[in-house]
């Protein structure tokens, strides 16, 4: 018979094949930005986003935002955000330029974590991590929006706003970007609920108030549309005709600002350039 080797040599072996390899440690000092997938961080070692200059048609905007990463930046006290309203709006840019300016003005003091609405249940151990980390940190969800009959995730996020056991730390804050300002679904109920319409209505809306800063996004009207691409075509040397960009947006149906910078790239292609 041949000879099998020590039995618990063999069974240590076995276990070590089975057990999961030990989660890489996160540097949070080394990045601008990472990515949360639930159980483990991924360094982004270069944040891609525009300068706060070149977004227009949001001024109010992009002055509160701005100003509330800054002020997190520096360790002072800023809000958790809601940046909610029509699409193509500028919300995500403004969360990355704003981070991308505060790290311009104080280099390696502030870092942005985007989280995958799917990697939403792991956000209490990131939360764990950050805390413990000299640095200050942007929490990120975009797009959010819970299913009809979600309870569990509205509950978490109220918790990890305010008071709850799992809320964010002191040097961490989060930003939220929605279509819309309540955040969970509308339907039916809102209105025709024969004992308490209000109720649920009252109910969506307590979780958007628990943000300190709240901000509506609009689609722009004409002159901002043609502002937009105006700012653009001076940053990349382009020239353009009001009627075309006109007719684009009209071809599109929609007047924003991603629709301007679709746009402005389609210029860029005309002419040859890469931007």
């Amino acid at each position: 018979m041949t000879d099998q080797g020590d039995p618990l040599a063999r069974i240590a072996a076995a276990l070590e094949r089975l057990a999961p390899p030990p989660r890489p440690q996160t540097d949070w000092l080394a990045s601008p930005a990472y990515v949360w997938t639930g159980n483990t961080a991924r360094a982004v070692e270069k944040l891609e986003a525009p300068r706060l200059d070149l977004l227009q048609g949001i001024d109010a905007q992009k002055t509160r935002v701005a100003e509330n990463v800054l002020r997190l930046a520096q360790g002072h006290a800023a809000h958790d955000m809601l940046l909610w309203g029509s699409r193509g709006m500028g919300k995500s840019a403004l969360m990355r330029a704003s981070i991308l300016a505060a790290q311009n003005a104080h280099p390696g003091r502030i870092a942005l974590v985007q989280v995958g609405t799917d990697a939403m249940e792991g956000i209490s151990g990131l939360f764990a991590e950050l805390g413990r980390v000299n640095r200050n940190f942007l929490v990120y969800i975009d797009d959010l929006g819970f299913a009809e009959g979600d309870s569990v995730g509205p509950r978490h996020l109220r918790s990890w706003l305010e008071g709850g056991v799992e809320a964010r730390p002191g040097n961490v804050r989060l930003a939220v970007t929605s279509n819309r300002r309540a955040i969970v679904p509308r339907h039916a109920a809102e209105q025709d609920d024969p004992l308490n319409p209000r109720d649920v209505v009252d109910d969506s809306l307590a979780l958007a108030d628990r943000f300190g800063l709240s901000l509506g996004f609009h689609n722009c009207n004409q002159d901002d549309y043609l502002a937009i691409i105006a700012g653009y075509c001076r940053e990349f040397g382009l020239s353009f005709e009001q009627a075309d960009a006109l007719e684009w947006s009209r071809r599109r149906g929609a007047r924003s600002g991603r629709t301007a910078w679709q746009y402005v790239n389609e210029l860029a292609g005309r002419a040859g350039r890469l931007i």
